[in-house]
């Protein structure tokens, strides 16, 4: 739970009040099978990876660009008992930032 506080020009005290509280509600991935709660990884299937490269005058290469495109699907496991967790993996997408 988060307090916010308000302070007021008459006194400069801080007054907390029930209006001005506001709740934060966090829901972590928690995996079942260990607890584990930090730790995780995504395995994505059929993946087609392009990779553009420069030769440099030596006749070494240089990276430019890499794309990817995912035709199947995306699993998400945990990192400490690779337990399948997909169930959960658009949660883990819409919390990577």
């Amino acid at each position: 739970m988060e307090f916010i506080s308000t302070a007021t020009e008459k006194d400069n005290k801080i007054k907390l009040s029930p209006s001005n509280i506001k709740k934060t509600i966090t829901q972590r991935i928690i995996c079942a099978r260990c607890g584990n709660d930090t730790v995780f990884f995504e395995v994505a299937r059929d993946v087609t990876i392009t990779t553009f490269y420069i030769q440099n005058n030596d006749g070494s290469f240089s990276l430019k660009t890499d794309d990817s495109k995912i035709i199947g699907d995306i699993n998400l496991y945990c990192g400490e008992c690779n337990e399948d967790l997909s169930k959960f993996h658009n949660k883990f997408v819409e919390m990577i930032f």
